[in-house]
């Protein structure tokens, strides 16, 4: 095949609604800086551009590369993970960032996608045929146990739950024995009760404020219900571009990142959200669908792992400003301000176009 061959054979419609959200959230971080480019939406539309480059160079790679390189990948995520917590910066009562090569970056972010490539890489291995061999079942369990071990003690308990998820579903899809994850999940609420007696004193006070927020209305939290206050007003149509009060006054803070769809719903109403969410789950569904289309396991497992994150990340995001779970600090992919987050997000849409662009290979 040449180089336009290849070309046609990526999804450019995924691509498509790649882009127009990335566009969604040059406005809205525009909007942010009350209507400067600076200091949010010109670097990132620098971050998207280089993250396209990326993308675009990933999905042309051959797939058997990817696959080679799933186990170092894997294992330099877990490499990081670790250097974290020897060398972590600390921010807002964490350590998640570390600076490498005069870069600073959350490592979490990259063990998320390195996880969908260990696991696809294991189950798609020719020695692994019949999970109902319960050794079989050790490898795969250990893959996800560490990088949730180590986010969770940073400690980043949002990040740690989404790595989690996505194992499961990634279980799931390989056919891993349906009883197993039936016992797995029985167990949940006994290590629910365990996690929350081991969390730090700010976490669970976010768990407090999640649930009874109007006992400190100017503390824990204002947050939750400026975002509501945002969200509510902005009606059917919005109070305009540029027009909004609760984004446009400061009363909300973090609006360029965490809380970024407050603005679209305050500014651009019930119907530019509802736009955004329709876009987002047009991304979400197409990703699951391109994955049940695949012949090989490696390439259908890389489909339905990126858009599983993907999907975790909206869904943990809008709940979040909406208030139905506590605040966690996730990002809204493609939208929201962030370096990790984006690189990371356009890195796994790269492996998941290189995965559909090699369909029809029988097994890698």
């Amino acid at each position: 095949m040449n180089f336009f061959q290849h070309l046609l054979g990526v999804n450019w419609v995924y691509i498509t609604l790649v882009v127009l959200l990335a566009l969604a959230g040059y406005v809205a971080l525009f909007s942010v800086a009350g209507g400067a480019a600076y200091p949010f939406a010109e670097p990132q539309a620098l971050r998207f551009g280089f993250g396209l480059f990326l993308m675009t160079a990933i999905a042309l790679s051959p797939i058997r590369l990817v696959y080679h390189m799933a186990g170092i990948v894997y294992a330099s995520s877990i490499l990081l993970l670790g250097m974290v917590l020897a060398m972590g910066h600390i921010g807002k009562g964490a350590e998640r960032w570390i600076n490498l090569l005069g870069f600073q970056f959350q490592p979490s972010e990259i063990a998320k996608i390195a996880l969908v490539l260990g696991l696809a890489a294991f189950f798609a291995h020719p020695s692994v045929k019949n999970l109902k061999t319960p050794l079989k079942w050790v490898v795969p369990v250990l893959m996800v146990l560490l990088p949730v071990i180590l986010v969770l003690k940073e400690p980043n308990l949002g990040t740690a739950v989404i790595i989690g998820v996505i194992g499961g579903s990634l279980f799931f899809c390989s056919g891993f024995p349906l009883w197993i994850i039936g016992v797995a999940a029985a167990f949940f609420p006994l290590l629910g009760k365990i996690l929350y007696n081991h969390l730090y004193d700010y976490q669970k006070a976010r768990i407090d404020t999640f649930l009874h927020p109007e006992h400190d209305r100017l503390g824990a939290g204002y947050n939750i219900l400026q975002s509501r206050i945002a969200l509510g007003s902005g009606g059917i149509w919005g109070k305009g571009y540029l027009h909004g009060t609760q984004g446009q006054l400061n009363f909300l803070p973090e609006k360029q990142t965490d809380f970024i769809f407050t603005i679209i719903g305050e500014e651009w109403g019930f119907v530019g959200a509802i736009s955004i969410i329709v876009l987002l789950a047009m991304l979400t569904i197409m990703g699951m669908v391109m994955g049940i289309l695949c012949k090989n396991t490696f390439s259908r497992l890389l489909c339905l792992g990126i858009s599983m994150d993907f999907f975790l990340y909206c869904a943990v995001n809008l709940s979040m400003v909406m208030g139905a779970i506590p605040v966690g600090g996730v990002p809204l992919p493609l939208i929201s301000y962030g370096g990790s987050a984006t690189l990371t997000m356009m890195v796994g849409f790269g492996i998941l176009l290189c995965a559909w662009r090699n369909r029809f290979q029988e097994e890698i």
